[in-house]
């Protein structure tokens, strides 16, 4: 880099700490709260299976039971395969981001810094909430699989025996985490692959005494149930089932080379789209019919109703179906782990910038954040609701608060990378620069934030009408699009308290080499020219 670049890099005009809070300016854009720094505890194989199995769980093994009632095999798939695309583009997105600025906080950080700060504190927030209040609903949920072999007992025992080894977890910090994540999500990953292999054997009649199934429940009940609101409604249910794969980017900043790893970790979600989920509900809408009454019970953690141990019972598999609701319970127990991953250090990076209290920036000699940390398990006890007679009527408003956060995050995650690269163009930045570039660059993030926004158009028509004879009702539409006022609140909110009406942060304002890891090149290397024949080896690294 030449001297006169890096002397415009410095007179270069820099965010505003006006706009964060007063105080300290320090090397990273907004701090004003000196901390302990996060440990980068976290090694390739640990990224690796944050990618593929962070979020196979109940909402792959239940929930998508709901949504094939709803919508029909067709939908079911599509509908996945919709969010999966937009996934794929979002995570190309963050990972760009991730690679150049490994900094706490990692997405929430990205849209205060090249959106706008009250949008960053509505998504900082907002995320942190939707995972503050999933941590009981699956201790909870994690109880519930237990009763399928000891309907006996309450389900209070087993939401106090999961709140402790959570804790016991958070004693060896990030790196605790990601072994945890680690074996679990091999555990995910060897089911996943059993079940496509399973229902091979059973859609061709070798078990169970339905003979040949074929494509028949395709036919009769059908592709599609219940038209386009059925279709809608296998969105909400997808997102859910997809939350926690955002967590790579948040993990960039505790992971010992984020330059190699993050992008590796991000390309794996499509190989978790196209085969752990694709493959999975295509071979369960061959094995199970639609309208089978039995799924409308399927949400939640009800593991006695999930599509996939329905699916073993009825080939008449005595073993299997204990041996499939153990790894339902393993899925809950990893969903709950990443909920104190990922609500803890959102809330010390708003703590950072001065938009969460002071005390929850603190983080220990072990790289904790420790009253973070303290927050989420005691949010946990409220899995204790669960035991009375009208706690899970307050769970279904809880988790209403999350239902769209993930729509939301994904979002600004790729509205963050349009931002960011229209900022470096106008500030006439090399893109050579950039360590990682997402292979659509901005336009993969534009087509993400798209299907974005379609999709919460589509989870608004159906939170109105869920099914063709429904009329609107103002308890069973909030209960799904509840977190979109609460996110218009939070924005008005920093609004008002900041005084800063600015509806985003200016190009040329943005400061784009604080905290950041650009690539050194010199100044004659020139990238290899695009031809066909390098084309398949580019298309292989599209996907690897």
């Amino acid at each position: 880099m030449s001297d006169t670049t890096e002397k415009n890099i410095k007179e270069s005009p820099a965010v505003d700490p006006r706009l964060y809070a007063t105080e300290v300016h320090d090397e990273e854009v907004g701090i004003v709260t000196k901390s302990g720094h996060l440990h980068t505890d976290l090694k390739g194989r640990h990224m690796q299976m944050i990618a593929i199995g962070g979020a196979i769980g109940a909402g792959l093994f239940v929930g998508s039971g709901s949504a094939l009632y709803k919508g029909g095999p067709a939908a079911l798939v599509i509908g996945y395969l919709i969010v999966g695309v937009m996934l794929l583009f979002t995570m190309q997105a963050l990972a760009e981001l991730a690679v150049l600025y490994p900094v706490n906080g990692a997405f929430y950080t990205y849209v205060v810094r090249f959106v706008d700060p009250s949008w960053g504190f509505a998504m900082g927030w907002d995320y942190a909430i939707a995972w503050l209040t999933v941590l009981p609903f699956e201790l909870i949920a994690a109880g519930i699989t237990i009763q399928f072999w000891r309907p006996d007992l309450n389900v209070a025992i087993w939401v106090t025996v999961f709140l402790v080894i959570l804790s016991i977890i958070q004693i060896f910090g990030v790196r605790g985490y990601g072994e945890v994540e680690f074996v679990l999500s091999m555990i995910k990953i060897a089911a996943c692959i059993g079940f496509i292999i399973l229902g091979i054997v059973i859609n061709c009649g070798g078990v169970g005494d339905k003979g040949y199934i074929g494509a028949q429940y395709w036919y009769d009940p059908g592709a599609f149930k219940n038209g386009f609101n059925g279709f809608a409604g296998v969105f909400v249910v997808a997102a859910f089932a997809f939350g926690g794969t955002e967590l790579v980017g948040l993990a960039a900043a505790e992971s010992a080379n984020p330059r190699k790893e993050v992008p590796k970790a991000s390309k794996q979600v499509f190989f978790r789209i196209a085969f752990f989920y694709i493959v999975n509900l295509f071979i369960l809408g061959l094995i199970l019919p639609a309208d089978d009454e039995r799924l409308k019970n399927s949400s939640g953690a009800n593991s006695s109703y999930s599509p996939f141990v329905l699916a073993i019972q009825d080939a008449g598999i005595v073993a299997l179906p204990s041996i499939f609701n153990a790894v339902i319970t393993i899925s809950v127990i990893s969903v709950a782990n990443s909920c104190t991953f990922g609500s803890t250090r959102t809330m010390q990076a708003m703590a950072l910038r001065g938009m969460a209290p002071k005390f929850l920036a603190y983080v220990d000699k072990s790289g904790r954040p420790l009253w973070c940390v303290v927050i989420q398990l005691a949010f946990g006890l409220l899995g204790y609701l669960g035991v009375a007679s009208n706690g899970l009527d307050v769970f279904t408003w809880l988790l209403s608060l999350s239902g769209l956060s993930y729509f939301f995050v994904w979002g600004s995650c790729c509205l963050a990378h349009i931002r960011f690269r229209m900022a470096w163009k106008a500030q006439g930045r090399d893109l050579r620069e950039i360590p990682y570039q997402a292979p659509l660059g901005i336009w993969g993030s534009a087509i993400g934030l798209g299907l974005n926004i379609l999709c919460l158009i589509a989870t608004f028509y159906n939170a109105l009408y869920p099914d063709p004879n429904a009329t609107p009702d103002a308890e069973a539409f909030f209960e799904q699009y509840l977190a979109a006022p609460i996110v218009l609140l939070l924005y008005l909110f920093w609004k008002v308290y900041s005084g800063n009406w600015r509806p985003w942060v200016k190009l040329a304002d943005i400061d784009l080499m604080a905290g950041a890891r650009p690539m050194e090149f010199d100044d004659e290397e020139i990238e290899p020219p695009k031809t066909w024949a390098n084309l398949p080896m580019r298309i292989l690294r599209f996907f690897f």
